[in-house]
């Protein structure tokens, strides 16, 4: 079966015994190893799963980048500390601009008066983002940062690049800006598969990742580089030797569950998801 530990177990031996190196996202950007892969985990819920992920990873002198919302489901003290004393990378997974409209301030209510202005809007996203980013510091040191893709807004909170920079805020790398995944094979399981293109409003390699005039863009990039629909076909593919030597891996480890029930749910809601999705993107690339 896929989305399950013992088939993540799987892959991380295969990819090693095939020579790679595991980086945390961090480390990546400054590495000059030929063969290495990026290991990152947005935890978008349930962040008891991720820390199975972590454990799994450590048992083996594996290292991965853990990327936290701000929100109730993700946001767990204790498990962001332990995740870290695990040898992992933490980072700030952002959704401010979205979050800029749950707001109870006046600033909101001058925005909701003026029709949503794009600046005032980012204004506000831009104290949120320090506000949390701070909060995530006083419990672990935070170098990296990752967009959330927040799939029911219509707000990308990427759009804070285009009018600040997060160099500013002691951040060395976002993956959307700083990966040039023209040289680099993106994988995600969004949508609980790795073909997801379709079914992925903003989790896509865009682009050569460096920055451009509109960072908000959602032009895919075309990628001379493999496509896979299952785990296994990814361990497949490393057996015969057929990756390129740099990789990043997205894993959402609340899909990843030994547990008949919850594996169950997560695949009936996700393809239910998919399809709200689909044609969400249909609706918006009209417009």
């Amino acid at each position: 079966m896929d989305f399950i530990p013992s088939t993540y177990r799987e892959l991380l031996k295969t990819l090693t015994d095939q020579g790679f190196s595991f980086l945390t996202f961090e480390e990546f950007l400054k590495s000059a190893v030929e063969k290495k892969i990026v290991l990152r985990h947005d935890v978008d819920a349930l962040p008891a799963n991720s820390l199975q992920f972590a454990r799994i990873e450590a048992e083996t002198g594996i290292k991965g980048s853990y990327y936290f919302r701000i929100v109730p489901g993700s946001f767990d003290e204790k498990i962001i500390r332990e995740i870290a004393l695990l040898g992992h990378e933490v980072g700030y997974h952002y959704e401010d601009v979205s979050l800029a409209f749950d707001l109870q301030d006046r600033k909101t209510a001058r925005l909701q008066d003026n029709g949503h202005q794009e600046k005032e809007l980012v204004d506000i996203a831009i104290e949120s983002f320090n506000r949390n980013l701070t909060k995530l510091r006083e419990l672990v040191p935070v170098k990296t940062i990752c967009m959330h893709g927040s799939p029911m807004s219509k707000w990308d909170s990427r759009l804070l690049w285009k009018y600040y920079d997060y160099h500013d805020f002691g951040i060395i790398g976002e993956p959307y800006f700083d990966v040039d995944f023209n040289e680099v094979l993106y994988l995600t399981d969004t949508g609980r598969r790795w073909d997801g293109e379709a079914v992925s409003i903003r989790d896509k390699a865009q682009g050569s990742g460096r920055r451009v005039q509109d960072p908000v863009s959602r032009a895919p990039c075309p990628m001379p580089f493999p496509r896979f629909h299952t785990t296994f076909d990814i361990i497949k593919a490393a057996k015969e030797g057929s990756l390129p030597d740099k990789i990043m891996m997205t894993f959402h480890p609340q899909r990843w569950t030994d547990m008949p029930f919850p594996w169950v749910k997560e695949l009936v809601w996700q393809n239910t998801k998919n399809v709200v999705k689909y044609f969400l993107i249909k609706v918006r690339n009209k417009s």
